[in-house]
């Protein structure tokens, strides 16, 4: 079994790849398979970010492992003009959908009720298959109170701090 504790930075090489959908890239701990059909476990550290495609990963026994993200059913949302579109996105943040922002267009995993919620919003909604990578929230590498390891933090906890101004 390749077993996976962490991270590390981009590789020029590697010897496995992992195709996983969007759900299983947001896991800590996962059991799975390669593309090269061996067992894997992931044993990430908690309270961070989702994987992301292009990712690199380094097995126990040293080995590079890259992240691929697997092809998933979406709904690509296009509307008439900017302000439709930010409506649209309005409404899908207020139900706490998970949302890809692209130049123009939105998408989402595919779910018939807000595909209809989004057709009478008069939004445009196409099928496709693609990789899935939605924004991950204004709270970046996790939501946390404590001041323990900020300097790693993306985004500083003041966005908590309400009513105080930089």
């Amino acid at each position: 079994m390749l077993v996976i504790h962490r991270r590390t930075a981009p590789q020029n090489a590697w010897s496995a790849e992992l195709h996983l959908t969007y759900e299983a890239r947001s896991k800590s701990r996962l059991r799975c398979f390669s593309a090269e059909g061996e067992d894997v476990g992931l044993f990430l550290e908690r309270g961070q970010p989702p994987l992301h495609d292009g990712e690199f990963l380094e097995a126990e026994d040293g080995r590079i492992v890259k992240v691929c993200a697997r092809p998933e059913t979406l709904l690509h949302v296009t509307c008439r003009n900017a302000f439709e579109l930010t409506r649209a996105a309005y409404h899908l943040g207020n139900r706490h959908v998970a949302l890809q922002v692209g130049d123009g267009w939105l998408r989402l995993l595919d779910d018939y009720v807000l595909k209809a919620m989004l057709e009478q919003l008069g939004a445009s909604t196409a099928t496709i298959e693609a990789p899935f990578q939605p924004e991950h929230g204004a709270y970046g590498g996790g939501h946390h109170h404590s001041r323990h390891g900020d300097e790693d933090f993306n985004y500083p906890p003041r966005l908590h701090q309400f009513g105080v101004r930089p």
